[in-house]
This record gives structure tokens, sequence and C-alpha cells, in this order.
């Protein structure tokens, strides 16, 4: 049975394996413009701006803070022992949805590379915005661990791929966008419980993630027109992608003659 088991795995990833790579094939002969653009209209940002706008209101407003040290007892009162890691592995769960849901034969917006391009581009958009922040605001979390509490970098990566999600599948049924963003509202709720931020860390964050993922959608398909070569026949005669293998950063050229 074990041995049977292990075949029928083997055999699985091989077709996996498969698909991706027919994908990625298809990919590179399709012409720029069949990427979709953010579909999201200009007053969609107003709610990730409103998010970071709060918790950037905590460092002055005072009943803001007040409300964060209410959550933070709150939390205690209902869960005093508290202690998980599951959020580390919860905020993954939009991506693995969507590239599961493509593997069983239920496209996307995007196919595999742009897919792929688009991912990257929102976790660097979601790095550079975060990052740079913690360190300049000095924010003591609430278990006074370090002072890298605002905003909230679990919270930011969860709401990015949420947002990944939605707008991969959105359009599809709000059912796929409701299971992307349950995910990350349990990730910020799991970081408050931890004690690791405060509430207007994780909200602030989610407003951080959403953005990023919407601009990575909004500069990616420009980006990517840049980046190719069309021939007479409006295929591409070249293609250049970024890679990252081994630890080694590179560049992917394909060239159709």
């Amino acid at each position: 049975m074990k041995k049977i088991l292990i075949v029928l795995l083997a055999v699985i990833s091989l077709k996996a394996n498969s698909q991706v790579i027919d994908s990625i094939k298809k990919d590179i002969t399709q012409i720029p413009d069949t990427v979709k653009h953010l579909h999201s209209k200009a007053y969609a940002l107003i709610l990730p701006a409103g998010l970071i706008t709060y918790g950037a209101l905590s460092f002055e407003v005072h009943p803001i803070r007040q409300f964060d040290y209410y959550i933070k007892g709150e939390a205690h009162n209902i869960a005093p022992e508290f202690n998980t890691k599951a959020e580390s592995y919860f905020l993954f769960g939009p991506v693995v949805a969507v590239y599961g849901l493509n593997l069983i034969g239920v496209e996307g917006k995007n196919r595999f590379v742009d897919r792929t391009a688009l991912l990257g581009i929102s976790a660097a958009f979601t790095s550079l915005s975060t990052l740079p922040i913690k360190s300049a605001t000095h924010r003591w979390r609430p278990d006074g661990s370090d002072r890298l509490s605002f905003p909230s970098g679990h919270s930011a990566a969860a709401f990015a791929l949420a947002e990944f999600m939605a707008q991969e599948y959105g359009d599809k049924s709000p059912i796929y966008s409701i299971i992307g963003y349950s995910f990350a509202t349990t990730t910020a709720m799991f970081r408050i419980y931890n004690r690791a931020h405060w509430f207007s860390d994780a909200v602030a964050g989610a407003g951080f993630g959403i953005l990023s993922t919407k601009a990575a959608y909004l500069v990616y398909p420009y980006l990517r027109n840049m980046l190719t070569h069309t021939d007479k026949t409006g295929k591409k005669s070249t293609f250049i992608m970024p890679t990252y293998q081994d630890g080694t950063p590179g560049l992917a050229v394909s060239m159709r003659f």
C-alpha cells in the first residue's frame, strides 16, 4: 500500500510539473496585451488609504491609541495563554489557493508567468513600503520584544496575498475574495492575540498589503510591454523575465526566430 501511494504521488507530481511547463510555454507565445489590467476603479484605493491613515493617526490621536490598549486587554482576557505560529502559515492560504485552482483547471485572470511576476512585484512593493517604516517609527510591540511593531508585516503580506486572489478570481465569484480575505483577517487576529502587534499596526499593515497588490496590477502590464518585443504576426519574438534559482538572481530570455 505504501509503495502504491508513493507511485501515485510521483505520477501526480509529474503531471503537475507538466502542466506548469505547458503553461509557461503557452505564456511565452502570448502577445503582451493579453495581460489583464487592474480591474479596480480609483475609488477602490480609498479603503487601503483609509486603513493606512487610521494606523498613522494612532501615533497622534489619543482615542485611537487608547483603543489599541483596549483591544490588547480584551485579547488578554479572552485568551491569556494564547501562543501560536499559525499566522506564518495562514497568510499563504490565498496564494496556495490561486495556484491550486489553476492546477485543477479553474483559470484565473492571468497565466502562470504573468501571475507569478505580479506576485513577485506585489511582494517587493509590500516589503519596500513596510520595512523602512518599521525602522523609522520605532514603536514597541505589545510584548516589548522589539521596536518594529508598526506596521504589521504579517498582516501586510497576508492582505497583499488576499488581494492577489481577489484580483485573479474575484470576477468569477465573490466567494474567492471572501476566502482570501478570511485567511488575511485570521492572520492579523493571530498577530494581535500573540501580543506581537497593536490593532492599529494590523490595520495599517492591511492597507499597505492591499495597496501593494493593486499597484502591482497597475504597473505590470506597462512593465511587461517594455520588456517584450513582438514580431509582425503579433507574437512575441523576444521575452525577458527575471528569475531566481538556487539563491542566484538572473534573467530568462526567450527569442523566437
